[in-house]
């Protein structure tokens, strides 16, 4: 390992005399408070030998030790070692850059095939190095940045081209003076190490001590590729550390960094793709995007006129221009080059019909086979398939111990020889990675692996690593690994009549139609939920379909879905959506995400398969209105949730279709839509005819204006609804002088959520007198967060005591204190009192409540539910309550507390009443789902595919 003791420093203090060390430490003492550092005390300072200066300033003032030092060589008139110093660091930072360059450029020239020419790939990514320097160049603060983009974009290609070009002088080089570029999944099987450790791995021989170069970390930028593929855990936000020394767990070390726990000062360049996105994003600090972009038409004619000579390449152009589905491909960049290569070898052979892959599959299988006949043309295909089983099983073996680089041994095992190794080099299906050898795209290995399963015969033996075809799609769907979500496609796109004539031909009888029964088997033996939970993502499922298109096989797949989400975010998407809705006779809930810009394309979407649907949810956007008007009418549809679309233009669509004897919908879910006031009051006046039973306004500015419009409604003799949602529609009292009208003539209204509005006391004592007349039915009343006091206490009290429909009552986060809940509590002692759910969570009152609320508790017979959540209750207040809930005239089934918040002692008291208790629960936060359902809130759709 290299030193870290910061020798480079210390061997110049060596050159002091005794006097002038003497100056040096005197001079040491003010230039901290120059540095605006906390001082070392003089007699750590002054008893301190040179040899051990430099390792206390290292300490205490990590990345100060080498602008301290040189400017005090310079007060004690020794400019002559701070030049020395100098011109040996840079030195030996540029022995560090040129030994980068020759690794690299070694990596670029024989591990990087781009098949272009340097100047061709630098204009090709001329967007995301402009937008690389604009990022680093324009701030000397730490900077997090990520390259991002789909699989096979060139985001490991695009990181070691910025590699090779800061060590060649050409990028950056005012910014940084180091540059470390680490492939993260190469630590994969490294338990333990320290970043000193990982550092010195890429460190030749008279760098500058770990100390000398860690002491400007400014001036240093990591480059993590390969997320991917990493298996270790790093959403680890606790036990991080900031000793770069220290051995510590893998994923602490890496975690650390990436949070900015170790050294912070550094700057980081990720390479992030669609399945370490998710888990890493999250962690960073203020981080920057570099996209890398699908190919343009301009970019895909570029790149065939480089890859083949001129004439060749315009040729394969208008080939590729006049099949729309292989041209369509090219956007992908690796894809791109696989079709080249294929059609380059097919070129070499003069073969008259050109092979072209219309399919992801197909693209894969066209490229293996033409390389294989490049070479093998004339062998028989039982050595053709001996030949590809070989690589096959190093693929798969490699897939399932969740390996990408293997060594001689793994060739070896697997029987492939030096020969074949040199004959897969030249294919470009396999290349080097220094002493070991790599697939020559990750994509690729999973391509040779599931191809393994097609080439699997009863009579071969089984591999002691190697999983069966079934339990590889418990482990793809079961465990959602991300990193096999290719195999997912590859898996169906082989499984086809077209992929089975192309490769027998060369390597003999495919297991085609074993392994689509295999699939349908495995799906067959999922519950629904299991199906719909386990294989709905357009991402997992629809594109594996839409690989494969054999109408009986989908058929068979898809007829079994009741409920499908789906996220529309590309026109890629939309496509895959199309083709497989069309095929789902049984659905009844669809839950549809579109995202705005791909609208445009949506309007010819075909609804037809959709007649048995009978629950949607929407996010985002509605267009123009048009596919709405579609969708709500659909016969069967009665759920309908809108949460967080901005409905503001296409109320009218609503409204047109809301009364009709065509519109169905009896729960409608239209929070926050941004429906003000006078929109409200259209939507009411064409619900009054409607046959919706539960609506939903939540988080909508409503206004006591659009509550006047919904009460006109409740008064309508021919309104049905019998569930209304408000909270957060900017209410305030003068919304319940409305409601106490329709509370007394409306006969259908049994639910009523008036929560997080400003009623104050007066709005709900206008309730109560309303909630007082025998002709109110209302069930439920929800008032959390309403801005009440105790002086409210006293009339909801007297309905309490009246009222024998009201069931449920929800006065959570108010400011109810002590006198309102004993005045509560006196009502629920009362005879004629039927309340069964009560909701004092988060409510302001103390301990000294506990006796009053034990007596409510075995006195009332029907309080079935009592919510007294995020209440910190002292421990006697806690006794005396468990005392009540121990009692047997206490029918408390459910009591909403948080248990976890409360000391050692009071959690045991409150297990021991659990056990003694059969039916009672206590319960963190008991009713956050089912408000949630009911007011119709989900999470905002933010997809980033």
């Amino acid at each position: 390992m290299m030193d870290s003791s910061g020798y480079g420093l210390t061997k110049y203090l060596q050159k002091l005399s005794d006097e002038e060390f003497q100056r040096f430490k005197e001079l040491l003492w003010k230039e901290l408070e120059k540095f605006k550092l906390k001082p070392i005390s003089w007699t750590k300072i002054g008893n301190t030998f040179k040899e051990d200066l430099v390792m206390k300033l290292n300490t205490h003032y990590p990345g100060k030790a080498w602008d301290i030092v040189l400017s005090l060589f310079l007060q004690v008139n020794r400019e002559d070692l701070s030049i020395m110093a100098q011109q040996e660091r840079r030195e030996k930072q540029s022995k560090y850059k040129e030994f980068m360059k020759n690794t690299f450029q070694h990596i670029w020239t024989f591990e990087t095939h781009t098949h272009i020419p340097d100047r061709s790939y630098h204009a090709i990514i001329k967007l995301q190095y402009r937008t690389l320097k604009g990022i680093f160049n324009s701030q000397s603060e730490p900077v997090t940045a990520f390259v991002s983009g789909p699989r096979g974009g060139g985001k490991t290609i695009f990181l070691r081209k910025a590699m090779l070009d800061w060590a060649s002088g050409n990028l950056l080089q005012n910014r940084f003076r180091y540059v470390f570029f680490f492939s993260v999944f190469s630590l994969n099987n490294t338990t333990e190490l320290s970043l000193a450790e990982l550092i010195s791995s890429k460190l030749p021989e008279s760098s500058e001590t770990l100390d000398d170069i860690l002491s400007d970390p400014k001036r240093i930028l990591f480059i993590l590729d390969g997320f991917d593929y990493l298996k270790l855990d790093l959403e680890l936000r606790t036990n991080l550390c900031n000793d770069w020394r220290k051995r510590l767990p893998t994923q602490i070390v890496l975690s650390s960094l990436l949070q900015k726990i170790m050294l912070p000062e550094c700057s980081l360049l990720l390479e992030l793709g669609n399945s370490s996105y998710s888990k890493i994003f999250p962690l960073l600090q203020y981080p920057r995007d570099i996209i890398t972009s699908p190919f343009s038409e301009q970019t895909i004619e570029f790149y065939c006129v480089s890859f083949f000579n001129t004439q060749t390449g315009i040729d394969v152009l208008e080939n590729l221009r006049n099949i729309h589905s292989v041209y369509s491909l090219c956007a992908n960049p690796f894809l791109c080059w696989m079709i080249c290569s294929s059609l380059k070898w097919q070129y070499e052979r003069r073969q008259v019909v050109k092979l072209f892959g219309k399919t992801v599959a197909l693209v894969y299988s066209v490229f293996m086979v033409s390389g294989f006949k490049s070479i093998f043309a004339r062998n028989p295909s039982k050595q053709n398939r001996a030949l590809l089983k070989t690589l096959c099983t190093l693929a798969a073996e490699g897939m399932w111990k969740k390996v990408s680089v293997f060594d001689s041994e793994d060739l070896r095992r697997n029987r492939i020889s030096e020969s074949d190794k040199t004959v897969w080099l030249r294919m470009n299906f396999l290349q080097n990675q220094g002493n070991n050898i790599v697939f020559y795209h990750s994509t690729l290995q999973w391509y040779f692996a599931i191809l393994f399963y097609f080439l699997k015969q009863d009579k071969d033996k089984h591999h002691p690593v190697i999983g069966s075809l079934p339990q590889l799609l418990e482990e793809i769907y079961t465990h959602k690994h991300n990193q096999l979500f290719q195999t997912r496609i590859l898996l169906f796109g082989i499984a086809t009549e077209k992929v089975a004539s192309l490769l027998e031909p060369c390597f003999g009888i495919m297991s085609i139609n074993e392994v689509r029964q295999e699939i349908i088997r495995y799906f067959n033996s999922l519950s629904q939920q299991e199906y719909n939970e386990k294989l709905v993502h357009p991402r997992t499922l629809f594109f594996c379909i839409l690989d494969n298109q054999e109408e009986s096989f989908v058929g068979q797949v898809m007829e079994r879905f009741e409920e499908i989400t789906i996220d529309i975010s590309d026109v890629d998407d939309l496509s895959a959506a199309r083709y497989c809705l069309q095929r789902t006779p049984k659905l009844k809930n669809l839950h549809l995400h579109i995202q705005r810009r791909i609208f445009t394309e949506i309007k010819d979407f075909k609804h037809d398969n959709l007649e048995l649907c009978k629950k949607c949810s929407f996010m985002t956007y509605l267009g123009d209105g048009s596919f709405f008007h579609i969708l709500l009418q659909l016969p069967h549809l009665k759920y309908l949730n809108l949460y967080g679309t901005n409905l503001s233009n296409v109320v009218e669509v609503l409204c047109s279709v809301l009364g009709c004897s065509r519109f169905n919908v009896e729960e409608l879910l239209l929070g926050k839509c941004n429906i003000s006031s006078e929109k409200c009051g259209k939507i009411a006046t064409s619900l009054i005819n409607s046959k919706v039973k539960h609506l939903s306004l939540v988080e909508n500015p409503l206004k006591n204006k659009g509550v006047m419009s919904l009460c006109e409604m409740l008064k309508h003799s021919s309104c049905v609804l019998e569930t209304l949602m408000l909270s957060s529609c900017c209410l305030t009292f003068i919304a319940c002088g409305h409601l106490y009208e329709a509370l007394l003539s409306n006969k259908h209204l049994l639910m009523l959520d008036l929560g997080l509005n400003f009623l104050e006391d007066t709005g709900v004592n206008l309730l109560c007198e309303a909630l007082k007349d025998p002709n109110c039915i209302l069930k439920e009343l929800w008032l959390s967060g309403c801005f009440l006091t105790s002086e409210c206490c006293k009339e909801i009290s007297v309905v309490l005591t009246c009222n024998k429909n009201l069931k449920t009552l929800k006065l959570g986060n108010n400011n109810i204190q002590d006198s309102g809940v004993k005045q509560l509590c006196e009502a629920l002692c009362h005879p004629n009192c039927k309340l069964k759910c009560l909701g004092l969570d988060m409510c302001q009152f103390t301990s000294d409540c506990c006796e009053d609320l034990a007596l409510a508790l075995t006195t009332c017979k029907t309080l079935k539910s009592l919510n007294l959540d995020w209440k910190p209750l002292d421990h006697s207040g806690l006794v005396v309550l468990c005392e009540a809930l121990n009692n047997k005239d206490c029918n408390l089934k459910m009591l909403g507390l948080y248990k976890s918040s409360f000391p050692e002692e009071s959690q045991t008291l409150l297990q021991d009443v659990e056990k003694k208790n059969n039916n009672l629960n206590i319960l963190h936060f008991p009713w956050v789902e089912e408000e949630r359902k009911k007011r119709g809130i989900r999470l905002v759709w933010n997809s980033k595919n």
